[in-house]
């Protein structure tokens, strides 16, 4: 078996792993910053392909005190630069909240006040993703309570409980209640504080403007917003798609340089209605489209039985990806999948189960992407979920604890559930190939 060290050193030496100095400080070329042409990303030239990973914990290891891990970071980045990865999507802002199911600390610990140690480790994070010329896609908000995210807005200003889905095990009612967050005037002028205190940052390593920072790809509005619940209303719908727009709108105001993206799973989180999709794509003010894919999750899939329900997870598999990449195709977009993944063999969170229907998982998705680009098609790429690399579950019923090793797995769910390791070998193997194959059609 490949060990990972030996793949490291080995590309180390071939020059793929840089952890060369960075850039002086100044104005950055333009052709630096990533841009659509047409269906596409460009960068440097050429086209721009993402070969991926999600790593929303970045940002925290990146903290000079408390809970930082520099050394891990600087080795994690190496890691993903070495098998291919050229861009991470990070959660930006965190909410301090009393949900059980929430990461702690938090960037933001009531309206207006700001962890200045957590947004210097987001610093230090883009600074090290530029000495190794990788890009990050950054979330400003979280539909989701694993960082305090908008049902902890609405606990700041409605008064209401912020609601934990893994307590109260409605997930019907907490989608319904959270989606009010787009309507409450209080909450959206908070955001927008925050979305103003980001992206006008100067970074405390380089002295760089977030703004003027070509590392930078993406502004995203949040991770996985959604209208409500499937039965969500017109009424909330369009309050949602009206949010998407004005959002992506003011974003744009303050930063004439970067991206702006939603965060959208594509129609589930879109309450199954492809017309909803792509209402909330077709503004000028967002610029690519978003989607994730979870069969497991959604109920395709069932890892106990992985035989018996192969067939019928990878064949709604493919239509659910074709049907967004078409849809793309008729916005006249880029489009990313920046979710997918499965668990360990025999559903088990022990970092010594094998990774083989996973694998076969995630050679079937990067199949079908590969040959969709291949084609012309509107593929921007993918991000895989999750990066977990050196982190390791310290608890012997795999939930997380503060203090615990930050993994792929966010609080809300069992660490080691989607992790990819550093020991993962065969799955790294996989990413490197199909991330070379991607990149191989850059022109």
């Amino acid at each position: 078996m490949i060990k990972m060290n030996q793949v490291v050193a080995a590309l180390a030496v071939a020059g793929l792993v840089s952890g060369a100095a960075a850039a002086p400080v100044g104005a950055a070329d333009k052709s630096e910053f990533v841009t659509v042409k047409q269906t596409h990303f460009a960068r440097k030239g050429q086209t721009y392909y993402i070969a991926g990973a999600n790593f929303w914990y970045g940002g925290y290891l990146g903290s000079p005190s408390g809970v930082g891990e520099r050394a891990r970071l600087r080795k994690e980045l190496d890691t993903m630069k070495a098998i291919g990865i050229n861009n991470v999507r990070v959660l930006a802002v965190s909410e301090k909240t009393e949900m059980t199911s929430a990461v702690r600390p938090a960037t933001t610990n009531g309206p207006g006040k700001y962890d200045e140690d957590l947004l210097a480790g987001l610093d230090f994070l883009v600074d090290e993703l530029g000495k190794r010329d990788m890009t990050v896609v950054l979330y400003l908000n979280n539909f989701w309570q694993w960082s305090g995210g908008m049902t902890q807005y609405l606990n700041w200003f409605e008064g209401t409980p912020a609601l934990d889905p893994n307590v109260t095990r409605d997930y019907d009612g907490y989608m319904a209640k959270t989606a009010r967050f787009y309507a409450n005037k209080e909450a959206q002028t908070e955001y927008r504080g925050t979305i103003k205190k980001i992206v006008q940052r100067v970074n405390t390593i380089n002295g760089k403007s977030y703004r003027d920072d070509p590392v930078i790809m993406s502004w995203q509005l949040a991770n996985e917003p959604r209208p409500g619940n499937g039965k969500a209303s017109d009424k909330e719908k369009a309050i949602y798609t009206t949010w998407i727009a004005d959002t992506a709108q003011y974003i744009h105001e303050l930063d004439k340089n970067h991206l702006v993206s939603s965060g959208s799973e594509g129609l589930a989180g879109s309450a199954q209605d492809a017309k909803l999709f792509m209402a909330s794509h077709s503004s000028k003010h967002v610029d690519y489209l978003t989607y994730h894919l979870w069969p497991k999750n959604w109920g395709w899939f069932d890892s106990k039985k992985p035989v018996e329900s192969w067939d019928g997870a990878i064949a709604r598999s493919r239509d659910y990806l074709n049907s967004h990449i078409d849809m793309a195709k008729t916005l006249g977009k880029p489009i990313v999948l920046e979710e997918f993944g499965l668990d360990r063999d025999g559903a088990s969170f022990d970092i010594k189960a094998g990774t083989t229907i996973r694998d076969r998982f995630y050679g079937e998705i990067f199949e079908l992407i590969g040959r969709r680009a291949a084609a012309g098609d509107p593929i921007a790429g993918w991000n895989f979920w999750a990066w977990g690399g050196a982190g390791r579950a310290a608890n012997a019923d795999y939930w997380w604890k503060q203090g615990n090793d930050f993994m792929g797995d966010p609080p809300q769910e069992e660490q080691g559930l989607y992790s990819v390791f550093d020991s993962d070998a065969s799955s790294l193997a996989l990413i490197k190939d199909h991330a070379d194959k991607l990149r191989s059609l850059q022109k």
